[in-house]
């Protein structure tokens, strides 16, 4: 079963056009609006010279043209006797103030289209954002965050960022032209519904600062309780307190690094594994799969332990785990299925639930 969410609003990474549509449109309008205009100055000051006296000179029917077309009001430097000569001023006076009203409604158009152009992308995300179900919130788009967004574009999950720094948005958006973000507070609760938290899976405390973490993690789990905090502490001192605002998980960036370092000189093989697995551009991840509460399924004998997208590794219940498990491993509600899978075998797995399980299942 699909996801629905996952496929329309996952931010893209393409490379920015050299125009936006809507100045490429802009443009098209002033480029018609100029060739109008010169040919009207043409054809006016043709009909002068016709419609004229004889001998009428070639600067004074386009003079004529221009305060006709301008309804400046001067005295006729052409003379209009004839009905036709009256009839051809005024059709060009009115073709010539369509003309003008044109070309600087454009020129307006050209000059604030930057204006234009980001309160139409803004209405464009506020609309992405309030359809989004089971996406992401970053909070604090740095280098952390932006690493954070990395994963789950590369793992096809949906994402908004919210950053205060707008100079950082800026850089972000350069990359990901598509990317849904707020600029603002992130621990303030108007933010936070702004992102639609409410709807969220998972908000990310990665500020910079421990103090706007916490405030972040008690402000997220206040608005949406069963949403998880997974919170970026630099004190370790701070744990605690993070802890007790609500937040489901703490990563210390000092302790990881440790151990990363530590890992690469005992384990490298290992290390340089999970480093291809992560830079690779089949999104090949080991992931957890929640089994609903009210999951029909008795063992898994109903889920084929493998595919060519997928492999189960372990099965976890509570505090215990289960290694390459057994087909006739019996399931239990809320179990959690360990597996190395990329985003074809989520669809792939889901696929082997029953509806009503492969809706929400993978975390």
């Amino acid at each position: 079963m699909r996801q629905p969410h996952n496929r329309r609003q996952i931010v893209m990474a393409r490379r920015p056009p050299p125009l936006s549509s809507n100045l490429s449109r802009i443009l098209r309008r002033f480029y018609v609006a100029i060739v109008a205009l010169l040919t009207l100055l043409i054809l006016g000051s043709c009909g002068f010279l016709l419609l004229g006296p004889a001998h009428t000179p070639l600067s004074t029917a386009l003079y004529m043209t221009l305060i006709t077309i301008t309804t400046v009001g001067y005295d006729e430097a052409v003379p209009l006797h004839t009905a036709a000569a009256q009839l051809f001023a005024g059709m060009l006076a009115l073709l010539g103030f369509g003309t003008l009203t044109f070309l600087f409604t454009s020129l307006t158009l050209f000059f604030f289209e930057s204006d234009i152009d980001e309160r139409l992308r803004r209405t464009r995300m506020d609309r992405e954002i309030a359809r989004l179900r089971g996406h992401y919130i970053i909070c604090g788009y740095g280098r952390v965050g932006r690493n954070v967004g990395q994963e789950l574009l590369s793992t096809g999950r949906a994402f908004i960022a919210v950053e205060e720094q707008g100079e950082t948005l800026r850089h972000a958006i350069e990359r990901h032209p598509r990317l849904l973000y707020l600029q603002g507070d992130a621990s303030d609760d108007e933010m936070l519904l702004m992102a639609n938290i409410e709807q969220a899976r998972g908000v990310f405390a990665v500020t910079g600062d421990d103090s706007r973490n916490l405030m972040i993690a008690l402000s997220a789990k206040q608005l949406q309780p069963q949403v998880r905090v997974v919170a970026r502490c630099h004190d370790v001192r701070n744990i605690g307190k993070m802890q007790k605002a609500g937040a489901d998980a703490i990563v210390s960036p000092d302790f990881t690094g440790g151990m990363r370092i530590a890992s690469a000189m005992i384990r490298p093989q290992v290390v340089t594994f999970l480093d291809e697995m992560l830079r690779s551009d089949a999104g090949l991840r080991v992931e957890e799969i929640a089994l609903p509460h009210d999951t029909s399924l008795h063992s898994l004998e109903h889920i084929p332990l493998r595919g060519q997208n997928y492999i189960i590794v372990a099965l976890r219940r509570q505090h215990d785990t289960v290694f390459n498990p057994p087909a006739h491993t019996p399931l239990q509600a809320n179990d959690i299925l360990i597996v190395m899978i990329n985003p074809q075998g989520r669809e792939e797995l889901a696929h082997h639930l029953t509806p009503s399980q492969g809706d929400g299942v993978f975390a």
